[in-house]
């Protein structure tokens, strides 16, 4: 889901809705063997309702033995009453016993697509206009791909890495009831993917209308994503005999309230450089709002401009917004039971239990009743930091590539699998080199698409910075 992650970096209002399509992409040998790679990822549906995880990682696992690697290096994992949920571990090792591993990890399920509401067959990758189209192409088959890709190459090369260089396949990021293998992998395999730190989705670049990077986002940490049930229950009783005591117009009044509440800015410190180096970027009043409200969060009227913006919004502080309701049973009676789910994004550092507790002072009403529905993952105290060790290859590689392009770091607004490693110890970074258009490009969507050229040269990056990173200390 990085690509809608990403839209956190930048005003929406304050740019295009498509770009004009890039010249057509001359493609390197190396770039033809992975587009191979990519197509057959793609074209493998990894959908919960009809597709199969388990028979994707089994092609990866094939395309890395006919690489070299050995069945030892190569683990399948799945879950009882999971079987086409399954995924993938594989290893390079390091030369180094002492140097500890990296984690190259990505998710291989996709949101659901329906082909009738498609322009073109979604799993059957198309390259037209200069993009890549179809489910999964941009979330997150890209960068899966480009693991996979990068340990064939590695492989190939001979090269020995320092540190063991680890790859996770995984399955049931983009379904939040679904089994989740990075949850599985971190609480029954945890030695197994045992790292000092991992590469995930999360966050990419942003192109202005006309292609040109923006800027290259770096997330160090994200929201915490939480539902809360609102229930109202009543005796009911016939239409004709209405009285103000209708569950639907309590839940309807707590939701009111709700609504009308923003929770108070908050800043981590990747958030707050955010602000600080997209200020002069964006320019006109989002710009200054930005750097406005980077001095001085108290300041309501830079506040009220960026929370215009969802995705800026979304950065600021936690936000909590209706979903789903569920209300009545019969058109002729007086509803019995009313429910919304209340979907809340928790700024680090702020506790489940805090904000249902806020939820129950602002419903300000005893009938309704405010209960936490089930954690996807545990709650991260902390984002990670971005030390030198982190940020110095990506500077050195995204230099080479995109010269003179600012990197920012970003807090998404959640959630990642990087949610499930960061508590049992792993720091997880959202870091993909993959561009996309303002409209971010129908991630989640209708017709998702990557730009050719992003891919290529997200593939490039990647492979620049996990080499760098191997062979750190």
């Amino acid at each position: 889901m990085f690509a809608t992650l990403a839209l956190a970096m930048a005003s929406s209002s304050a740019l295009a809705q498509s770009a004009a399509a890039p010249p057509p992409t001359v493609v390197r040998p190396d770039q033809a063997a992975f587009r191979a790679l990519y197509k057959e990822l793609v074209e493998t549906n990894t959908e919960l309702s009809s597709g199969s995880c388990t028979d994707a990682a089994a092609k990866m696992a094939d395309r890395l033995k006919a690489a070299g690697y050995p069945e030892a290096d190569l683990h399948p994992f799945q879950a009882d009453g999971h079987p086409k949920e399954g995924g993938l571990v594989a290893v390079l090792h390091g030369t180094d016993p002492k140097a500890r591993p990296m984690l190259l990890l990505a998710h291989i399920d996709v949101v659901e697509a329906k082909r009738e509401d498609w322009q073109r067959d979604p799993f059957t990758l198309v390259e037209e206009n200069g993009y890549f189209y179809g489910r999964g192409a941009s979330d997150d088959k890209a960068e899966a791909s480009v693991w996979v890709d990068t340990l064939i190459r590695f492989r190939k090369e001979g090269f020995r890495p320092k540190r063991d260089v680890k790859l996770a396949l995984t399955c049931g990021e983009e379904t939040a009831s679904a089994f989740n293998g990075a949850g599985y992998l971190a609480t029954h395999e945890r030695k197994l993917i045992d790292a000092a730190f991992a590469l995930n989705e999360g966050a990419g670049g942003r192109l202005d209308a006309s292609g040109k990077p923006i800027a290259l986002n770096i997330e160090a940490g994200e929201k915490f994503p939480q539902d809360y049930r609102l229930e109202v229950t009543n005796p009911g009783g016939h239409s004709s005999r209405p009285t103000k005591n209708n569950a639907i117009y309590h839940l309807a009044a707590a939701l009111t309230r709700i609504s009308a509440y923003d929770f108070p800015i908050e800043f981590t410190d990747s958030s707050k450089i955010n602000l600080t180096r997209m200020a002069p970027l964006m320019g006109g009043e989002m710009g200054a709002a930005m750097s406005a409200l980077a001095k001085d969060p108290t300041d309501a009227k830079a506040a009220a401009v960026l929370e215009n913006d969802p995705g800026v919004n979304g950065m600021l502080h936690t936000t909590c917004v209706a979903t789903m309701l569920d209300a009545g049973h019969a058109t002729n009676a007086l509803p019995q039971r009313a429910r919304a789910n209340i979907n809340c994004r928790i700024f680090p550092g702020t506790s489940t239990e805090q904000v249902e507790a806020t939820l129950t002072k602002l419903v300000a009403d005893p009938e309704v009743k405010v209960s936490m529905m089930g954690a996807r993952s545990e709650v991260t105290k902390a984002p990670p930091p971005l030390t030198p060790q982190i940020m110095g290859p990506i500077e050195t590689v995204a230099a080479k590539i995109w010269p003179g392009t600012p990197i920012i770091p970003v807090l998404t607004a959640g959630a990642t699998d990087g949610a499930f490693l960061s508590p049992v110890g792993i720091p997880t970074y959202g870091v993909t080199g993959m561009f996309g258009d303002p409209d971010g490009n129908g991630v989640h969507g209708l017709n998702e698409r990557i730009r050719v050229t992003s891919l290529y040269n997200g593939r490039d990056f990647l492979y620049g910075i996990v080499k760098l990173y191997a062979m750190q200390d």
